[in-house]
């Protein structure tokens, strides 16, 4: 450990608090942190399985539930087994590396499922406002492409972060005050100016929650628009097959949003409820999305039924 002066040091682990003010309720709060981690585990797995393995859900539309499993999948399991290490073995120290890795991964994750939202936005677009050409539009190597895509702007919007934080050799302290390593939670502890990693980080932000939150509002104003124009039975037919959609939608933006607009925002709101809040966008979407879709389609509910009988 290198020590130019008192109070900036070169570090080569951290530690992470949990969550702060709160360290005497650790373990109860692992309780339903853990019941959520392991329903998410089993309920995106089992939507992954049984489309994968039964022939009749070998559909373009079911693509987007596995790529939906697999992102839930890697999302719980960015932060979740750590903080539980945390929670229930004081195992607070993780390798400088490691954080820099699970920093990725939890913004990744997040960055990949808000493009496959905008993907499945336009899916239900085209197949409201021009069924007649949906079977020739969108087909599983359209869709295979625009997962790969929201893999690749994922990758590439994010991996700076961590890259850019590598630059930093010293910092003033190496106990990070949050549950995970999110990285402005890391880059306020270095000894240098970063503004350019605040800057990033917003522009970053904006661009996946506020540009993909206004396509889809957009999509869903033309869905809207065609549906007027229909008679109510079939109004209310076509709207039945965007209900899913627009469920897992608010499931996912809405905590974001609010970790997002308090951490800026919220001067007078306690740390620990950023911390909290920061933690139910890793756990809500992956939690619901199998359930929403799971319970909202036929096929996977039936499925599921004789799947566990």
């Amino acid at each position: 450990m290198d020590s130019p002066n008192n109070s900036c040091l070169h570090f080569t682990s951290f530690f992470l608090v949990g969550i702060p003010g709160l360290e005497h309720l650790h373990i109860w709060i692992s309780i339903p942190f853990f019941t959520i981690y392991l329903s998410a585990i089993i309920g995106n797995y089992t939507i992954v399985l049984i489309i994968v393995t039964e022939a009749s859900l070998h559909q373009p539309m079911y693509i987007f539930f596995i790529l939906l499993g697999f992102v839930d999948l890697i999302l719980a399991n960015a932060a979740m087994p750590k903080l539980l290490d945390i929670f229930w073995f004081q195992f607070k120290e993780i390798d400088y590396h490691a954080c820099l890795l699970q920093m990725f991964f939890v913004h990744a994750s997040s960055t990949i499922e808000s493009g496959i939202f905008l993907a499945m936005a336009y899916d239900r677009y085209v197949a409201i406002c021009n069924p007649l050409r949906y079977s020739v539009t969108v087909t599983t190597s359209v869709i295979l492409m625009s997962g790969l895509l929201a893999v690749l702007r994922g990758v590439f919007y994010i991996l700076p972060l961590p890259l850019l934080l590598r630059r930093f050799h010293l910092y003033s302290s190496n106990v990070i005050l949050h549950s995970y390593c999110e990285h402005m939670a890391v880059v306020r502890l270095a000894c240098a100016d970063v503004s350019f990693n605040d800057h990033l980080g917003m522009a970053i932000g904006f661009m996946v929650l506020v540009m993909d939150l206004a396509l889809i509002v957009t999509s869903y104003a033309l869905i809207l628009q065609a549906l007027l124009r229909l008679t109510a039975e079939a109004r209310l037919k076509a709207f039945g097959t965007c209900i899913s959609h627009i469920c897992a939608i608010l499931c996912f933006y809405t905590p974001i949003l609010s970790s997002s607009l308090v951490h800026r925002f919220g001067t007078n709101v306690p740390h620990q409820t950023h911390i909290l809040l920061a933690n139910v966008y890793l756990l809500v979407p992956p939690l619901l999305n199998p359930l929403v879709y799971g319970i909202r389609t036929k096929q996977i509910r039936e499925r599921v039924r004789t799947f566990f009988s």
